[in-house]
């Protein structure tokens, strides 16, 4: 078995399917680089012994997924950019020891936004459902495209929390949740919910003129994306922010511009293999 010089890895949990140790993998093999990507199952209370871990083994650095993103913070030597702004971390670089959290979500949703689904938010109305590591990245792309947001969710303390990312944004209950969609131009899940089937909203709240984004990556085809395509409306899953904020993660470990294309590839190949079930961005 070849032994790597340079390994990162991801901190999650659970973490049963994760597609980013294909994704990295794919784009180290590609560039020849001497590295590897591990998956690292850490449970709530364990994050800060593995934290300890990475940097008592030298890891280069780290990916941080659910539900570590905003917790890891505090066991972090520096944050800046924008997991200072979210407060969420999904990238952590290991710089001589010191440990440096940065939030490439962020980037992820803009570059998939702008890039792949080519959407020009402007100042249209847009509706992120959620309160956690994903919302908040979302809603500060989006205040950086100068969209008008509502944040919907169960736990309105929280909403509130993610709101103040983006000038003027506004909250709703999740019981709101119809009415404010279907007045939106821009609708985005940032949670879990459709992964295992069900209703994320009343599939009449989605019109033909909508843009819909379910950052649910696997499966593929989930109820609200359904619902979104029989309503006529330009509907996304998730697949291309994980590859672009991955794709940044990779530039800030290596200082290589990563090949895009080979990841995005890997991705699909691996969700068509099944290696990954009811995969979401949190």
């Amino acid at each position: 078995m070849k032994k790597h010089s340079n390994f990162v890895g991801i901190l999650g949990w659970p973490l049963h399917h994760t597609l980013s140790p294909v994704i990295h993998n794919a784009a180290f093999r590609r560039l020849d680089l001497d590295w590897t990507y591990l998956s690292f199952p850490v449970e709530p209370g364990s994050l800060g012994d593995a934290v300890a871990g990475l940097r008592a083994l030298s890891a280069r650095g780290a990916n941080v997924t659910m539900p570590h993103k905003e917790a890891v913070v505090q066991l972090l030597d520096e944050i800046g950019g924008d997991a200072a702004m979210t407060g969420a971390v999904n990238t952590i670089e290991n710089v001589g020891g010191r440990l440096i959290g940065h939030n490439t979500d962020v980037d992820g949703f803009r570059q998939f936004l702008d890039g792949d689904a080519g959407v020009q938010v402007g100042e249209r109305p847009v509706c992120v459902l959620g309160s956690g590591g994903a919302a908040r990245a979302v809603v500060a792309a989006l205040e950086s495209l100068g969209a008008s947001v509502t944040v919907v969710a169960r736990d309105l303390d929280r909403a509130e929390s993610v709101a103040a990312l983006a000038k003027g944004a506004s909250i709703a209950s999740w019981e709101e949740r119809e009415k404010v969609v279907a007045a939106s131009s821009v609708v985005v899940n940032s949670t879990p919910l459709g992964m295992n089937g069900e209703e994320v909203v009343p599939a009449d709240s989605l019109h033909d003129r909508q843009v819909v984004v379910d950052l649910i990556y696997q499966p593929a085809r989930t109820p609200l994306l359904e619902a979104a395509r029989d309503a006529g409306a330009d509907a996304w899953g998730g697949l291309g922010m994980l590859v672009h904020q991955a794709a940044a993660s990779f530039r800030i470990w290596t200082g290589q511009e990563p090949p895009l294309e080979v990841m995005s590839a890997a991705a699909l190949h691996a969700i068509g293999s099944g290696v990954s079930r009811g995969s979401h961005l949190s």
